[in-house]
């Protein structure tokens, strides 16, 4: 993974707002959830969820789809998942430090 991504994504989940839409996206799985949904989910105004789901999509972290009048937002589980082989690539310097396998998550492909 680009360190510069990396530096984004950690950048745009270093905020509380984006932290909660990103952990909601998580749950929500691969089919996402409506924006306003999320709004309402979080208590945030739609200005205010704009502006996050913006920096979080610039950071590759989330995905949109339009459907009819609704848009739809999901999380990048690409992305993150490779966020967390990036982060943790070079653990214990190379010696067996006991990780435990990541979880299959919902959003992969394999």
């Amino acid at each position: 993974m680009n360190s510069n991504i990396v530096v984004r994504a950690l950048s745009a989940l270093a905020h509380e707002s984006r932290l909660a839409i990103f952990r909601s996206l998580v749950v929500a799985g691969p089919d996402g959830i409506a924006a306003g949904e999320i709004a309402q989910q979080l208590g945030l105004s739609p200005s205010s969820l704009s502006f996050h789901l913006k920096d979080l999509a610039h950071a590759e972290l989330v995905k949109s789809r339009q459907e009819g009048r609704f848009i739809f937002y999901s999380a990048n589980f690409d992305a993150m998942n490779g966020l967390i082989g990036f982060l943790t690539e070079n653990c214990c310097a190379g010696a067996d430090c006991s990780l435990p396998a990541p979880p299959q998550c919902c959003g992969d492909k394999s």
